[in-house]
């Protein structure tokens, strides 16, 4: 065998060349030569858990999925203002770019030609959501022996969707999802011409274009569009010739929507409301914030008096000094940033509810998640404080024993595990989260756990080698713990009666 091994550069090792510790009662792994002066190698990479590589699988995945759409990328590990290696991935591909930030320790770039996407752990404030509609995040889960990269969007108000690769795509806009479409279609709301029985072109029957009719309908209140709701209620009033029970369906369905828009119109006469009464009473911040609210969910078919309305909030905010709107926007950063840290503990949450081992990784995550909520302080529901309090209970405790790693493969699934109950020579399952069910990578810890006791047992019990001290001289006479009078040290005979005391396995006296 030829290979040679090296610590790797793009894990942030130093390249130095590595040897293999080979094992039969515990993990296999590589270990650096020694220094020449016979030292052990001091190794700069410090971050050795799974998710150092993951800057590696982002790379792996990426290639791979921009390959099979015929495009054919560039990959640079970028390290702007000494962030660490790994940090940042650049993807450059024709004439756009990706840019994912796998931490916070660089922030994003909005307006570069770059797009950004965000890990878990990287923060974004109200107002640029509000602002671009939404941001992609980034995560990636173990599965097996490798990482699945995984891509979720995000906007004001709505929960992060999740995807797979395959599922994405490249377009005018950059890198788009099926969220990506519905928040664009809810955003822009473009009318669609009205049916009509006059109309020359064929038509589908009347009860399949009811059926289509209440789709839409259905599909217009989850993507909170009012124009298309009352376009589609429009629509049903004008459909001729549905069979009865269809019409009671219809009807059923415009009585539902109807309410649905007077409560949407309601929230939206209170909102233009409270800015009113903010502008009127001088509030800078309210006026700030509501702005962007009202941009983000009212900005098409605004009243003359709504418009009026804004124009006024914008020309009171426009007229504060450059201290005062300094003032305000910084108390809105704090704003924006706890409630951001609110949205990141439900991240995080939910993702942690998947996992069923506590493992160093967990125990970075969950740290990251203490330090969230600490920001996001009373922003948190009672429900999201008790999950955070256990999680941070366990993190005290810290993470859970792998003695996987001290048994040998062949041992794993000797005996029946008292977690999950799998049978003798059956694998482990997942007991928790949102994977409940599916086959675990390595053993529960409890089924392990009673190997590696047994084992420091049978050391602990194992006759210890007679010691040349601990027997009396044979030439000298001199007893337990006495040196011999020989000053070239014990004497042989005294060397032979120890090692002949360890093979016949004789008891030591009691102490």
């Amino acid at each position: 065998m030829h290979d040679t091994f090296w610590c790797g550069l793009l894990l942030g090792g130093c390249g130095g060349q590595l040897t293999t510790k080979l094992y039969t009662d515990r993990a296999c792994h590589f270990a650096h030569h020694p220094d020449p002066d016979g030292l052990p190698h001091e190794c700069r990479r410090h971050a050795r858990g799974v998710a150092s590589a993951d800057h590696l699988y982002v790379k792996s995945a990426a290639a791979d999925w921009l390959r099979g759409r015929g495009e054919d990328a560039r990959f640079t590990f970028a390290q702007p203002a000494g962030a660490r290696l790994g940090s940042i991935v650049d993807i450059h591909f024709k004439e756009r770019g990706l840019r994912v930030h796998l931490d916070p320790s660089t922030p994003p770039e909005w307006d570069d030609d770059r797009e950004p996407v965000l890990g878990l752990s990287v923060p974004v404030d109200r107002d640029t959501l509000i602002r671009r509609w939404y941001v992609h995040r980034i995560r990636l889960d173990s599965e097996g022996t490798t990482r699945r990269v995984r891509i979720g969007t995000e906007a004001f108000a709505r929960p992060t969707e999740w995807f797979a690769l395959d599922e994405c795509a490249i377009t005018e806009r950059g890198l788009s999802t099926p969220a990506v479409e519905r928040i664009v279609e809810a955003h822009q709301a473009p009318t669609t011409a009205v049916w009509s029985p006059g109309k020359t072109r064929k038509l589908p029957a009347p009860d399949a274009r009811a059926q289509a009719l209440l789709r839409r309908l259905l599909y217009a209140r989850r993507v909170n569009s009012v124009p298309m709701a009352k376009e589609v209620c429009g629509e049903i009033a004008q459909l001729p010739g549905v069979s009865p029970d269809l019409q009671e369906q219809l009807a059923a369905a415009v009585r539902g929507a109807q309410g649905w828009l007077e409560d949407q119109m309601a929230a939206r006469r209170a909102l233009f409301a409270r800015l009113n009464s903010a502008v009127g009473a001088h509030r800078a911040g309210r006026v700030r914030r509501l702005l962007a609210q009202v941009d983000a969910t009212a900005a098409h078919g605004r009243t003359e008096a709504e418009t009026a309305i804004v124009a006024r909030a914008t020309v009171y905010y426009d007229s504060l000094d450059a201290g005062t709107r300094a003032t305000v926007k910084a108390e809105a950063a704090t704003e924006s940033a706890a409630l951001d840290a609110a949205r990141r503990v439900r991240t995080y949450l939910r993702y942690l509810a998947a996992l069923d081992a506590y493992t160093r990784e967990v125990h970075r995550q969950v740290t990251e998640l203490l330090s969230w909520a600490a920001l996001a302080g009373t922003l948190l529901s009672a429900d999201q404080a008790a999950e955070v309090a256990i999680w941070k209970e366990r993190a005290d405790r810290g993470p859970e024993p792998t003695p996987h790693s001290h048994v040998a493969r062949r041992y794993w699934y000797q005996r029946e595990c008292p977690r999950c109950h799998a049978f003798q020579g059956a694998e482990c399952l997942l007991t928790a989260g949102t994977k409940i069910g599916q086959v675990r990578s390595v053993p529960h810890p409890e089924r392990l756990q009673p190997l590696v006791e047994a084992r420091k047992e049978r050391q602990k019990a194992a006759a210890r080698p007679w010691g040349v001290y601990e027997v009396t001289c044979p030439d000298c006479a001199r007893g337990r713990g006495a040196r011999c009078e020989s000053p070239a040290g014990p004497h042989r005979a005294r060397v032979e009666l120890a090692q002949e005391y360890t093979r016949a396995k004789r008891p030591k006296p009691q102490a």
